[in-house]
């Protein structure tokens, strides 16, 4: 088998992307001085356009350096490849004699490298390809989770407790909408946000539970008349019975992207149109609303350091299955590597078929989310706080001892 190997990124950058593809470099590096590492630029799309770099000559510093640094640093793509696409892949891997191919991404990437597989065996071409996890959406399965998420579930938690300070010092509602088309585990975090009894996000809707207006503009009011405020955390996925997004039922004209979905990042329609409906129906004249979009991937200084390590973990195990002794016995020559959690706290990682990952998408598990389907259950949150690493800031609240009015109840008009 030839000692060539590529790597590539697909799908939306993390924060911690760049920790897994360092550790396919370095962990290649560790198997011998013949091996050569290959890059491609912008995921499948630089394979097929054979744009590749040749990653053996990056210096451990750089790569360190490289790995620390939010984002796809070979670049990614949105491209969802059909098997004519697959075909010239495997046309390209055959003429370059690459033995061994790693796509970091998440299921469509994961579909990606069953389809090459299957095209290699067919060919009787001796290829290896991994699936390396990466989504921020959390949502693959045979994963307790995905790196890339716990940072930016990180972000999210401290984005809400800033805008609940924010909230509290001028009430009024704020409605925020997080990434998630499908899983609603993003939108879940913002739940740990809170610290005292009162703090928002008061109501958390997730993709997981049908969304229904009257129902919400309900849970408002009730929740600005209890606290004279109220905090919302929206998943972008949230729909009806008829599983159709909300923010087609709302708004005059929506975007479809390349695949025909429905763009649900990328604009602040959604909560643009909440906070209308709540104006109009409530008569609550302050109300804000914010879409997270593309900030809470790739943010920088806000990193989990669980994430850092097991990202570059699951790269560093990818190569060892690859190219490893049980590999060299023939073992699975192709998978998808993930996390298990072990006790509290602790990960293995295991490799499981690639079909059991590709195109399939996890969802929040039941006993994850309340009764009423607005908020988390305690369950979340232990499932959560060991994934989000160190200490998080902080928010504190002045004792706020009154002193006595001496000129009567309020102010004179």
């Amino acid at each position: 088998m030839s000692h060539r190997l590529l790597v590539a990124q697909g799908g939306g950058p993390t924060a911690v992307i760049n920790q897994s593809l360092a550790g396919v470099v370095l962990e290649a590096r560790r198997h011998g001085a013949d091996i050569q590492v290959y890059g491609a630029r912008h995921g499948v799309r630089g394979i097929v356009d054979e744009d590749f770099v040749d990653l053996t000559q990056e210096t451990v510093a750089n790569l360190e350096g490289v790995a620390a640094t939010p984002a796809a640093a070979l670049g990614s793509t949105r491209d969802k490849p059909d098997l004519a696409y697959c075909q010239s892949i495997f046309k390209v891997l055959a003429a370059h004699r690459i033995g061994h191919f790693f796509y970091i991404g998440g299921n469509d990437s994961a579909d990606t490298v069953r389809i090459v597989a299957e095209q290699a065996a067919a060919a009787g071409y001796p290829l290896r390809a991994m699936h390396i996890p990466k989504t921020i959406d959390n949502d693959l399965v045979g994963n307790d989770h995905t790196p890339g998420f716990p940072s930016a579930a990180r972000f999210v938690v401290q984005a809400y407790a800033g805008a609940n300070l924010d909230n509290a010092a001028l009430p009024g509602v704020y409605v925020g909408v997080v990434m998630g088309r499908h899983a609603g585990f993003l939108t879940a975090a913002a739940a740990l946000a809170r610290k005292f009894p009162d703090d928002g996000p008061h109501l958390v809707y997730l993709p997981e539970r049908v969304f229904e207006l009257p129902r919400f503009l309900a849970d408002v009011k009730a929740v600005y008349e209890r606290h004279g405020r109220c905090v919302v955390a929206v998943s972008e996925g949230i729909h009806d019975a008829g599983g159709q997004p909300i923010v087609t039922q709302l708004a005059p004209t929506v975007e479809k992207d390349a695949h025909g979905n429905v763009q649900l990042s990328g604009t602040g329609a959604l909560a643009d149109l909440l906070c209308e409906q709540i104006k109009a129906q409530l008569k609550i004249k302050r109300v804000r609303g914010d879409t997270f979009g593309y900030l809470q991937r790739s943010f920088l200084g806000c990193v989990s350091d669980v994430d850092q390590r097991e990202a570059r973990e699951v790269g560093e195990r990818a190569v060892q299955f690859a190219l490893g002794p049980g590999a060299a016995a023939g073992g699975t020559s192709h998978g998808s590597v993930a996390l298990r959690r072990v006790g509290d706290y602790a990960t293995d990682i295991v490799l499981q078929p690639i079909a059991a990952v590709a195109g399939k998408t996890r969802v929040m598990e039941d006993h994850l989310i309340n009764g009423a389907g607005n908020d988390v259950t305690p369950a979340f949150h232990a499932y959560l706080r060991p994934l989000l690493g160190g200490t998080l800031p902080e928010t504190h609240r002045l004792r706020a001892t009154p002193v006595a009015k001496l000129l009567g109840a309020g102010r004179k008009t």
